[in-house]
Formats: structure tokens, sequence, C-alpha cells
């Protein structure tokens, strides 16, 4: 049977790596997506990465950012497209997932504002009663970036900062990005094996407890 796809979308605040993590995880999982990436994104990519990307609307777009291969099972929509299939609430989706969310891109889905075709599909995520979960990459928050965040979790969205965990003893910034990636993962009951989860790690939960100071 045919899944539905999920959108992943990626705007202009630092963290893209999770993003692209989360998309190749989910392309290799064969899971479908729908991927777009404001103009922002880009260029947070390319100062981060200290890459130039090729256009967007160009095919060798998708296989700058993951292999040959990943980029196959890819869907590209453009930001400005308006008119793409996850405009409208006919097309049947999963779910959409916005990573990293920059503080822009909140206040205009908190407000209902469909400026370009990520607020848009994210508006029509949420007027359908589907799965909208947002990476916040900002800090700190400000009271305007934090009402905004209250104000969609009490609409159903999921907010889920990228704020890793230590307790899988990561090893390597790679670790802490498959942390976050996982528990979005997580919220779409998309199998992964990307961190141990709690309490998997007898020995250090043994030590957690014995420690005198531990509370």
């Amino acid at each position: 049977m045919k899944k539905d796809p999920i959108i992943v979308a990626l705007t202009g605040a630092s963290g893209l790596q999770y993003g692209l993590r989360l998309v190749r995880v989910l392309a290799e999982q064969s899971e479908p997506v729908i991927f777009m990436m404001s103009p922002h994104a880009r260029l947070v990519f390319e100062k981060e990465m200290d890459l130039e990307l090729p256009p967007q609307e160009t095919p060798e777009f998708l296989e700058s950012l993951f292999s040959k291969e990943i980029a196959e099972r890819i869907e590209l929509v453009r930001y400005r497209d308006v008119s793409a299939k996850s405009a409208s609430g006919t097309f049947k989706t999963r779910g959409m997932i916005i990573c990293p969310t920059s503080m822009n891109t909140l206040a205009e889905v908190a407000n209902g504002i469909s400026s370009n075709l990520i607020s848009r599909s994210a508006d029509v995520t949420l007027k359908e009663g589907r799965k909208l979960l947002i990476v916040p990459r900002e800090t700190p928050f400000s009271a305007i970036h934090l009402e905004n965040m209250l104000k969609l979790s009490r609409l159903g969205v999921t907010v889920l900062p990228a704020n890793p965990g230590f307790y899988h003893k990561p090893k390597n910034i790679n670790d802490l990005i498959d942390f976050v990636v996982g528990k979005i993962l997580d919220s779409f009951d998309v199998n992964h094996n990307l961190y141990k989860p709690w309490g998997s790690d007898e020995e250090f939960v043994e030590e957690l407890q014995t420690q005198k100071n531990y509370r």
C-alpha cells in the first residue's frame, strides 16, 4: 500500500543539518518526502557549510545536498510555488515538519499568514487536522516567540526545539543531531536506531541511581 508523503521544510534558522539529516533518514527508510527550502535557508546553509548551492530549480540542487540515490527518492517543490500540491487540502499527506523553524516562519504559521509555499502548506496541514511539527532553533526566546509557540501548541502542533539530550552518551556532533532527528521520527511513528532510548543503557541508569547527589 502506497504511503502518503511527509512534507519537510527547511527555513532560515541556524541548524540546517537537522533538516537535511531528517530528509536523508526518511528517504533511506523509503518514506515519501516532499521537500522545500526557503531562500533564507539557502543563505544560512551556504554560510554554515561554506558551500555554494546551484539554483533550486535545477536537477543538481538535490544532488548537492544528498547523494544521487537519495535525491531520486525526494520530490522537490519551489518555495514560491503556491500552486504546488501541498498548497491544497485535497492532496493527502501524513503531515508536515518544519526543521529548523525560523522565528519569522513561526510567526507566520501562528497567525495564519500564507506568504509562501511553506507557510501555506503549514496552514493547510492545520486546517485539515493533520500532524504539524515545528523545530524552533533560536536562543534565547523572546516573549513573542514563546507566545507563538504556546498558541500553536494549543492548536495541537508538536513543538520540538532542537535541544539534544546527553543520556545516550554522544561522542560527536552527529550523535547530537541524530538525537533530535530521532525524536522527530518518533513523533511520526517512523522506526529508527539513531539513539538508545532512556533506560536501555542499564549501567548508566544504575550509576545515576547510586550517586549520593542524585535527586
